[in-house]
């Protein structure tokens, strides 16, 4: 039985700390999971952790169903949330329904996760009026990284901290399950998280939300081009890759590796049949 969007509210009502966590492949889910994280967010930061493109604009539909569809076969008990990508749901509430369906329908979700305040608040409410849980993203929503000049801070004036309010209670008041603040003062996101009676999940934005989500990629340090500030690192696994391929390459150099129980055997009897074979065939 996976995680329930009921679950994930009761936990804030507990007062009991939500776990996220992204995955983007069969494996990385299956850890993931085997940890104990309530929830996997597929998000479309793949595009930068594992596709290599300098932002999450490039990101596809085909993209994001091809890894929903591999998390979720790694997985059996995390709620899985697969971020809608750029331009499936801005245009139209129609686009957002047949795009966030196939999130579900096709790559097996059990929820979506879309960027964008107020303006968004209809289009949350279509959706979850037609049955797609929601989880709505405010603050730094990457997908506007362009609008606003950069990976910045938000929030950080009076004005813009009340339409930040504004822009939580209106994805809550639409029907979002919970909200993903990102980098926004942790006062405000505290303030914010006093406000609703849905979860908020914090990434960058302090320690006050009633959960964290972080990339698996920055936690274990297995992203070579940056580490965020807010991003703090659990283990080292490129410095591990690293010293093991180059031991792999040592080894292979030496002619120590494959070693025999590396290998398989034929019999002698084999090999001597197989000469006597070839000998015939090639007389």
């Amino acid at each position: 039985m996976r995680t329930t969007i009921n679950q994930v509210q009761e936990m804030k009502r507990r007062g009991e700390r939500i776990a996220m966590l992204t995955a983007y492949d069969y494996p990385s889910a299956r850890f993931v999971e085997a940890a104990g994280v309530p929830m996997i967010l597929v998000g479309d930061s793949l595009g930068m952790v594992v596709l290599g493109y300098s932002s999450t604009i490039p990101v596809t539909m085909d993209d994001m169903i091809h890894h929903v569809k591999a998390v979720v076969r790694g997985t059996q008990k995390s709620m899985v949330v697969a971020d809608l990508p750029f331009l499936s749901y801005q245009a139209s509430s129609d686009d957002a329904v047949r795009n966030a369906g196939r999130m579900l329908q096709e790559a097996g979700a059990q929820a979506v996760k879309l960027e964008g305040g107020e303006p968004m608040a209809a289009t949350v409410r279509r959706l979850t009026q037609v049955g797609i849980p929601v989880q709505g993203h405010i603050g730094l929503t990457p997908q506007s990284a362009n609008q606003f000049g950069g990976y910045r801070v938000q929030g950080k004036t009076a004005s813009a901290a009340a339409q930040l309010v504004r822009d939580a209670e209106a994805l809550q008041t639409a029907g979002a399950f919970s909200v993903v603040l990102e980098g926004v003062p942790a006062e405000l996101a505290a303030l914010i998280t006093q406000r609703l009676t849905i979860p908020t999940i914090g990434i960058g934005a302090g320690p006050h939300c009633d959960g964290q989500v972080q990339v698996f990629h920055d936690m274990l340090g297995y992203y070579p081009d940056f580490t965020p500030r807010h991003a703090k690192q659990y283990a080292h696994l490129g410095d591990v890759i690293k010293q093991a391929v180059a031991g792999y390459i040592a080894e292979v150099a030496a002619g120590s590796f494959p070693a025999t129980e590396h290998s398989t055997s034929m019999s002698a009897e084999t090999m001597e049949a197989l000469l006597a074979e070839l000998a015939t065939s090639e007389s």
